[in-house]
């Protein structure tokens, strides 16, 4: 599905031509993507919740009367029209959030003494104290309302949608006169035309790389391409036509690009037969050369689709739905088609008790899944579920046009849900897999540190800088799915006068800062502690059960100083230090008030304490070349010791951009004129040298 913003493209301007390439801006994408998710964009795959598992003891009788006086309370008062409904506990938690076409019918089923109800409507009703209603004036607009109550509320007794987050779009820019294609997640504001949504950011990326070799449309930032004289790489090796500096005209370029739009909007047979026309002209006159271009752009589309697997003859526009159940967890295998093309699948874990059906589950799950997402014309389920004419009508407002839910009995979209099915079976038993191998590394961990309970939440901090210069931390969080990449952070070290390089000072920063966010929180969750979560609640904790850091007793010693004086009394805490010559397997760890503790080389919980200061090390590393990076581009060369005015322009009128500069090796860069053995050196060291 693609979608039209407003084009506002700016006039062309005169083209600068040069001669030799140098490379483009790191990545496709820059501002277009929300710094946000770039953590978490090499893990798309859900997490697999905790099951959440049913209690055999039965309800007590005196409890269980409370709770149907309470709605037998709200049943008085509840009107005989659609509406929502929500129950609420002692403490003003919402237990479950429901929706009715006659509130007070519904609500009178749970008042009924003697009802044969399941455990689980049980408990909800003993642990129910005040109902509390919404009337609507639909029943369609109770169903998207109890949806977006739920995503918000995460009710103990419904079934939650997790790690849900939005979908990532192909977008052609419109606001300039040489449009440029690009990742995008978002709102979509920016004038262009969007297509999608892909499953993942692998999809957008394999797609976007073939369509740059298919139609020859730039990726890099307006920035970029205003500033060129001469064409990028990507021009040199055929993955950009280089409108910058004139190498193709306007009327050529927007060409090009209608073609992309085609391609990308489901017309791509139209444009395959066309490219082979042009191919096969431009043989028959001889031109073998453009013969070849046609040639490798008919490739690059062959390979989109055969990277695609499924592609359906009879499917324009549909999402499929497949669950799969087991060992109390339910899967929810998504696909996406769109202009008759895949584009990708996502699993999807939601949390929900064993006593719900997959009908039940599935209801439920999509309801929430299209409260933030533009619906399709079609929707594919795999098990049959009841008001499924109510959903579609709920979907068609929100789209403005019909939608379907259809559950196929026969033919293509039959073939399309088996296929699904065994996908969401597939990524359940890996799920299950790597979740006992993972639990059994954090009992593990908790028997060998002598933990009361094995942690659920695993935080673990580093620092990097230069001479403290560019100062980071960073901390990286490991639960039982492994690394939850969406919850890593960074922190850039601000305190003003710092001692460079001390290492204790920027821990307690980022340490200070990380705590005091959780030491306050919001109005009305005062009643958590510090644990992060309700007593019930088996979300992820905010709040981590064990600290690890990079380093030896003295870190240590400086960090437990930090947490005593915040009042952190419940959270353990261990330091890594590294082995003699930073030998891997030779590590210790120091944990307060204990001996130091070493491991057998081959132990599995130091090769997992490895892989989570290895993790954290990547990761820091990785955010202070990105911020050292971005200083280097707007300081220029005056930061380096002994480089002047005269050689920064000797450097620039030899090497042409800074990026040369950086790329150039000693000796290359002894050959300037003005730059002595030392000073290039010098340069050299100042673009290469590693952060501590």
């Amino acid at each position: 599905m693609d979608h039209d913003s407003a084009d506002h493209p700016k006039v062309p301007r005169k083209p600068r031509r040069g001669s030799q390439a140098d490379l483009p801006p790191e990545g496709l994408v820059s501002a277009d993507v929300d710094p946000a998710t770039s953590a978490a964009e090499e893990d798309d795959e859900a997490r697999l919740p905790e099951a959440a598992e049913e209690t055999l003891d039965p309800v007590a009788e005196g409890t269980l009367a409370v709770g149907h006086a309470a709605i037998e309370n709200a049943v008085r008062l509840a009107p005989t029209s659609p509406g929502v409904y929500r129950m609420l506990n002692a403490g003003n938690d919402v237990l479950y959030v429901g929706k009715a076409k006659n509130v007070r019918k519904r609500l009178s089923s749970y008042a009924r003494v003697n009802a044969p109800l399941p455990a689980r409507i049980l408990r909800m009703i003993a642990a129910t104290v005040t109902v509390e209603i919404i009337s609507t004036t639909t029943e369609t607009e109770a169903l998207l309302l109890e949806a977006n109550l739920i995503k918000q509320l995460r009710p103990r007794f419904n079934v939650q949608l997790r790690d849900d987050k939005s979908f990532p779009y192909i977008l052609i820019t419109g606001d300039h006169w040489a449009p440029q294609i690009l990742k995008h997640r978002g709102a979509q504001s920016r004038p262009g035309r969007y297509f999608g949504p892909f499953a993942n950011a692998g999809a957008v990326n394999r797609t976007i790389t073939a369509l740059q070799r298919a139609f020859l449309i730039r990726s890099c930032t307006d920035g970029f391409f205003e500033s060129r004289t001469r064409p990028c790489l990507l021009y040199q090796i055929r993955r950009c036509s280089g409108p910058c500096t004139g190498e193709i005209d306007f009327p050529g370029y927007t060409e090009l690009v209608r073609e992309a739009g085609d391609f990308l909007s489901g017309r791509s047979h139209d444009v395959k037969k066309q490219l082979a026309g042009e191919m096969e002209k431009a043989s028959g006159e001889l031109e073998f050369e453009t013969a070849a271009l046609y040639r490798d752009r008919l490739a690059a589309l062959s390979a989109i689709t055969s990277q695609q697997g499924i592609n359906p003859r009879t499917v324009e526009e549909a999402d499929v739905f497949a669950i799969h159940q087991e060992g109390g967890y339910s899967c929810v295998e998504v696909f996406f088609f769109r202009t008759g093309q895949n584009w990708g699948n996502r699993a999807y874990f939601p949390r929900a008790e064993k006593s719900f059906t997959p009908e039940e589950v599935l209801a439920s799950f999509l309801a929430q899944f299209y409260d933030d997402k533009p619906p399709p014309k079609l929707i594919l389920l795999s098990h049959e579920i009841e008001e499924s004419e109510l959903l579609a009508d709920a979907l068609a407002v929100k789209a403005g046009n019909k939608v379907e839910v259809s559950t196929p009995k026969r033919g293509e979209k039959k073939e399309l849900i088996a296929h699904a099915l065994t996908n969401a079976r597939e990524a359940l038993g890996r799920k299950l897999s790597d979740t006992a191998t993972q639990g059994r590394l954090l009992q593990g961990m908790a028997t060998t540190l002598q933990l009361p309970v094995p942690p659920k939440r695993i935080e673990v901090y580093d620092n990097s800088h230069i001479q403290g210069t560019n100062a980071v931390g960073a901390m990286i969080v490991a639960g039982p799915d492994g690394f939850i990449k969406n919850q890593y952070r960074k922190f850039n070290i601000k305190s003003e006068g710092l001692t460079p390089g001390d290492d204790y000072a920027m821990m307690r920063e980022v340490l200070e800062r990380r705590f005091k966010r959780l030491l306050k929180p919001p109005e009305g969750d005062a009643a958590q502690g510090k644990s992060g979560a309700k007593a019930d609640d088996d979300s992820f904790p905010q709040w981590p059960d064990l600290v690890i850091i990079d380093g030896g007793r003295g870190q240590l010693n400086a960090v437990r100083e930090i947490f005593e004086g915040l009042g952190l009394t419940q959270v353990s805490l261990m330091a890594v230090a590294k082995g003699p010559d930073r030998d891997a397997g030779r590590e210790t760890l120091f944990m307060p008030g204990r001996e130091a503790i070493k491991l057998e080389p081959r132990d599995p919980v130091l090769y997992f304490i490895q892989r989570l200061r290895d993790e954290a090390h990547r990761f820091v590393i990785g955010s202070h070349r990105k911020l050292r990076k971005k200083d280097i581009r707007e300081a220029g060369l005056q930061e380096i010791p002994g480089i002047g005015p005269s050689r920064k322009r000797a450097l620039l009128h030899h090497f042409g951009t800074l990026k040369e500069i950086e790329r150039a090796s000693i000796a290359d860069l002894g050959k300037v004129p003005g730059v002595s053995a030392e000073s290039a050196r010098k340069i050299f060291e100042f673009f290469h040298a590693q952060p501590g």
